[in-house]
């Protein structure tokens, strides 16, 4: 692919969101609060431009600002994967912020900044344009995690988030300044043209640090402290933002930096992958067990699932590169469905979050009880829903690589992480009744119920998926 100074239509889709974004600012100074509804909805329209734009094939791919951004079809699709995450997450926050009465044209501008960080990131071919693309969108996590500012828990949420936040990226510029001084460039191909066959204890240990600051944004064990407190203590929407395009935007560069950067000392950071991923499944296994509050569980579950994902990069293959993409989108739709029933549960017109106010809603809501239990199934990983081939497609990765080990742990905490999401099954279908929710939202019915039908589906008609995420893999090799 040619490097050019600047191409714009390689950038443009980012050029664009980041156009929209400074224009609805100047307008949201201008009208103040009353702006809210019509700021959100043209978010939420410049969303899915920017989506056509960046599905466009008339757009052509390439290496532009002298080889700091890449767009081929890896950064294609994961970046449309982070577009339909904020897109649903703007759908569904547009009555929960009214209701709260925390709506705020800030909200909305956040999110498309963040999604200008996040578009950044997953197309960032060095590490000063990952720098920067991590930093755009997490300064504007930052902002959003605590912005229910009367709320103690939020604003608790918020910094903590920021406090270990600004600890990550210490430790990733560190490593990324020990790459540099031991390789002499920024830029990946450079990098993996330095480190070709051996790596010096210098990369090595900057390898570790860069390792750990992006697993700190997939929450990834032992860098996961900070997820259940920030998904309990921020708004709902928020807790959807969170749970759903940060994280396909870390391990999108995670995927790219270990093998755009570091191809040929595999069996190093196959070592520290395998050990995070046995960690989170670990954790996010057992630790959800005792959790009460559905959104607290959804964090361990997030660990967790962040360490099926690992399982697939840590096979080293292109096979292992497809499974992880496979897995992150079928682990989105999964997850924007369970939080829009989480969206749904209001009683007398206040939120409510506890798992025990599920029980018996078979009886009083047998539509949503179902979609519900077909995202609990699917999260659990039994056939024949999308779930199940999301972690079939990775542990056979990691058997083909050889991880038998790794793929017996993986099989092993799935079977334990089951117990909480069958729990929440039995809940609704076999406990008496509590008292019934009040009506839905449409927006996020909807949401739930094109979750469910897409997890369904996937089952008849896997190879439009595996055949995307193949073509996205070998755009890295």
């Amino acid at each position: 692919m040619p490097i050019t100074a600047l191409s714009l239509p390689v950038v443009l889709p980012e050029a664009v969101l980041a156009l929209g974004a400074l224009l609805l600012v100047l307008y949201g100074a201008l009208r103040g609060e009353r702006s809210y509804n019509l700021v959100t909805e043209i978010s939420v329209a410049l969303l899915g431009v920017v989506f056509i734009l960046l599905v466009s094939k008339n757009r052509p791919m390439g290496v532009t600002l002298y080889g700091a951004f890449a767009d081929d079809a890896f950064t294609r699709f994961m970046n449309g994967l982070a577009l339909i995450g904020s897109f649903v997450t703007l759908l569904l926050s547009l009555e929960f912020m009214r209701k709260e009465r925390i709506a705020g044209f800030e909200f909305p501008i956040l999110i498309l900044l963040s999604t200008v960080g996040m578009m950044m990131l997953i197309s960032a071919n060095d590490f000063i344009a990952l720098y920067l693309g991590l930093e755009l969108m997490s300064l504007a996590l930052y902002v959003i995690a605590a912005f229910r500012r009367s709320d103690l828990r939020a604003t608790e949420a918020g910094l903590k988030y920021f406090v270990l936040g600004a600890l990550s990226s210490g430790m990733l510029l560190y490593g990324v300044s020990l790459i540099y001084g031991y390789s002499g460039s920024v830029a990946f191909s450079d990098v993996a043209v330095a480190v070709r066959d051996h790596a010096d204890i210098g990369v090595l240990f900057g390898l570790v640090f860069v390792l750990a600051g992006l697993a700190f944004k997939i929450s990834a064990v032992p860098f996961h402290m900070w997820t259940p407190d920030v998904y309990e203590g921020a708004p709902t929407p928020v807790t959807t933002f969170f749970a759903s395009a940060p994280k396909i935007a870390a391990m999108a560069i995670l995927v790219r930096v270990a093998f755009a950067a570091f191809p040929g000392i595999a069996h190093d950071w196959r070592q520290i992958l395998t050990f995070v991923s046995i960690a989170s499944m670990t954790l996010g296994a057992f630790a959800a067990i005792g959790q009460n509050n559905f959104k607290r569980l959804m964090a361990y579950s997030s660990i967790g699932h962040m360490g099926y994902a690992l399982v697939g990069l840590a096979a080293g293959t292109v096979e292992g590169a497809q499974s992880v993409i496979v897995y992150m989108a079928i682990y989105v739709v999964m997850t924007l469905g369970t939080f829009a029933a989480i969206l749904t549960m209001r009683r007398g017109g206040r939120a409510v979050e506890t798992i025990s106010d599920l029980s018996g809603l078979a009886r009083t809501d047998g539509t949503m009880a179902f979609f519900l239990a077909a995202m609990m199934f699917s999260l659990a990983g039994i056939p024949p829903l999308a779930g199940f081939f999301a972690k079939f497609y990775v542990f056979a990765a990691a058997i083909k690589s050889g991880l038998y080990g790794l793929a017996v742990i993986g099989v092993l905490a799935s079977a334990v992480g089951a117990y909480y999401y069958l729990r929440i099954v039995k809940l609704m279908y076999f406990d008496e009744p509590a008292k019934p929710f009040d009506r839905p939202d449409v927006v996020a019915r909807s949401v739930l119920a094109v979750a469910t039908v897409v997890i369904i589906v996937f089952v008849f008609a896997p190879s439009a998926l595996t055949d995307a995420a193949m073509a996205a893999a070998q755009s890295l090799f």
